[in-house]
């Protein structure tokens, strides 16, 4: 009787550096970081099975030259099961997709499909690729034939390649790869398709039976993860590979991880509205902490003025419509200059809260603003609130000066020591509303 073999030990983490060097040697990357991510997507592409998201792979480049049709063509090499595609029709992409072994979709030359020109024709594949980030996410088709509805599986791993951003959908779904122009200086291997493909196909195949050999283990793997949400989903599949590798693939993943979801934080074009959210953040702290509120006018104004910032343009209405969507309104606000459309900073609050990114905090030990003098009444921050009932006994805003204090009519109070002299037309402030009892501020 013969014993079964026992499954042969494989450092997986000496292969995921054979797999790195391979990679390496034929493309220039912007960083260790992106490498080892690009190294880890495709180990997990072995792992589908296992994993409840598929991560993306986008490879995007500013221009022409920058070798992401190159590393396209590596991970194909080396990834489990490749369809690679310039163009395709969402129907062949889901039949393709609808396997029991679903390929790797690999798209190149996206900008081609995604772009301006003919980005609205192409909304079915964009829906796939979004859909097929998650598992159970069937598209749903009417066969006129059989006369019943068809569940089309979606669940794949895709990588992507091309100019410029990809959809923002997909980008927040995926590993994204800032490639860019080789230097003189960076040497790499010319890379021939019948001579190298097979070195790194060999490799994969070594990667394929390492992963499949721990499916299980893979499949109830709950590593500790360095981000958060979404982004959590896209990259455990990779950082549990790196886990089961072992060696310092646990902290490279991590870094890779952190490293390059900031980026794309960072490098992402906002959204209009989420741009338009920042920005008025920006006026309102212009304005001073104790504007309660800012006349539309003042805030188209103030938007209109930003250097390249695209509101010049901007109207009320369309100011009302990009707002409402984060169920930031437009009011009737009494101002000291008299009664006006605008909005009160509070509206804003939840709104910054979620979608912006928080505000650098100020030095330690140094005042986030220099003591400032009071705007006359006709400042724009000014809020009176006074329903007409009463009439004030007294101004609402005292002047400048008064018996007992320093300064002179028509000069600033005196700023303590140490604070540097206001400017003119930067504070705003909100009135208190009159005592119902005595009419007075």
């Amino acid at each position: 009787m013969t014993r079964p073999d026992k499954p042969k030990h494989v450092n997986g983490a000496e292969l995921l550096d054979r797999l790195r060097a391979a990679i390496r040697q034929y493309v220039i990357l912007p960083d260790n970081e992106s490498l080892d991510a690009v190294v880890l997507w495709v180990a997990a592409t072995y792992g589908l099975a296992a994993w409840a998201c598929a991560a993306r792979l986008v490879i995007r480049a500013p221009e022409k030259r920058c070798g992401k049709s190159r590393l396209l063509d590596l991970v194909e090499a080396a990834c489990h099961n490749p369809l690679i595609t310039v163009n395709a029709s969402p129907a062949a992409v889901y039949r393709a997709i609808g396997t029991e072994d679903p390929p790797t979709l690999l798209i190149d030359e996206y900008d081609t499909i995604f772009g301006p020109a003919v980005a609205g024709s192409n909304e079915d594949l964009r829906g796939l690729l979004n859909a097929g980030h998650q598992r159970n996410r069937p598209a749903l088709r009417y066969d006129a034939n059989s006369q019943r509805v068809e569940r089309i599986p979606t669940f794949a791993m895709a990588a992507m390649a091309g100019i410029g951003a990809a959809p923002d959908t997909i980008e927040d779904r995926a590993v994204v790869i800032h490639m860019r122009r080789r230097a003189t200086r960076e040497k790499v291997s010319p890379w021939r398709v019948m001579r190298d493909r097979p070195i790194l196909a060999t490799i994969g195949n070594e990667v394929r039976d390492w992963i499949t050999a721990h499916l299980d283990e893979l499949r109830t793997a709950e590593p500790v993860m360095p981000v958060e949400d979404r982004d959590a989903d896209t990259w455990e599949p990779l950082i549990a590979v790196a886990d089961l590798a072992g060696g310092d693939w646990p902290i490279r993943a991590r870094t890779a991880a952190v490293t390059l979801t900031g980026a794309r934080e960072e490098t992402a074009a906002n959204s209009d509205r989420v741009r338009l959210l920042t920005d008025c953040r920006t006026v309102f702290t212009a304005a001073g902490a104790d504007a309660e509120a800012l006349p539309t006018g003042h805030l188209l104004s103030q938007l209109r003025a930003m250097d390249e910032a695209p509101w010049a343009d901007l109207t009320a209405v369309k100011l009302g419509a990009l707002l409402r969507e984060f169920e930031v309104k437009s009011t009737n606000i009494r101002f000291t200059t008299g009664q006006a459309k605008g909005y009160h900073r509070a509206a804003f609050i939840d709104a910054w809260d979620r979608y912006c990114a928080p505000e650098c905090p100020d030095t330690p030990g140094e005042p986030s603003q220099p003591s400032q003098p009071s705007q006359p009444s006709s400042a724009p921050g000014r809020v009176k609130t006074w329903d007409g009932s009463t009439r004030p006994s007294q101004d609402l805003v005292p002047g400048l000066t008064s018996n007992g204090t320093g300064g002179t009519a028509g000069t600033a109070t005196p700023a303590p020591a140490g604070h540097n002299s206001p400017r003119d037309g930067r504070h705003l402030r909100a009135v208190p509303p009159p005592d119902e009892a005595t009419g007075t501020a």
